[in-house]
């Protein structure tokens, strides 16, 4: 597989080596030793998916304080995939990285505990495949608003299709429970 390292360090994109011929084709989706060198190596304890359609865009999403780390992928479709660093104190604090997934790359993103997540569906549908490093807990979830001017983020879409939830989250600089950035 091939890392890609992004401008911000904790945020990798994993480009796996697929191996096809006439038949179809294998791919390796997650093995812990490789992973674990680059901090991704779990262990995952909840594995999640969701079938969206072209102009959904879901997000952007975290918990704190039992943060999730994500290591997400696109079964079908294809994806714009959004990690923002919403640690404070981070020197990569409010920066994203964006990234397209699909169902021919299979890339996957490793989204770090303390970052924020969202993705915008690109193809005429898709279904997008979450492994977390903890367990999802409601009271803990925060939303943060898709379309925050402080984020500049260019979701590749005007008007979305968007939850009654992320349509009325606050923006980044509202929001008082935000995780803190741990220098390793």
């Amino acid at each position: 597989m091939n890392i890609i390292k992004t401008h911000i360090p904790d945020v990798v994109i994993i480009e796996p080596k697929i191996f096809g011929d006439p038949r179809g084709f294998f791919l390796e989706q997650f093995q812990v030793q490789r992973y674990s060198a680059f901090g991704a190596g779990g262990p995952f304890v909840q594995d999640n998916m969701s079938r969206s359609s072209q102009g959904v865009l879901r997000g952007l999403h975290l918990q704190n304080p039992n943060p999730q780390g994500k290591l997400v992928s696109v079964m079908r479709g294809r994806v714009l995939d959004v990690a923002v660093d919403v640690r404070v104190g981070s020197p990569t604090f409010g920066r994203h990285v964006a990234v397209e997934l699909d169902d021919e790359n299979f890339r996957q993103l490793w989204i770090p505990r303390g970052f924020a997540h969202g993705f915008t569906v690109l193809s005429e549908s898709a279904d997008f495949f979450y492994k977390c490093d903890a367990l999802y807990s409601p009271s803990d979830e925060i939303t943060i608003r898709w379309d925050d001017p402080d984020l500049n983020i260019d979701w590749r879409t005007r008007a979305p299709a968007l939850s009654t939830r992320d349509s009325a989250a606050p923006f980044l600089k509202d929001i008082q429970r935000l995780p803190r950035y741990e220098p390793a």
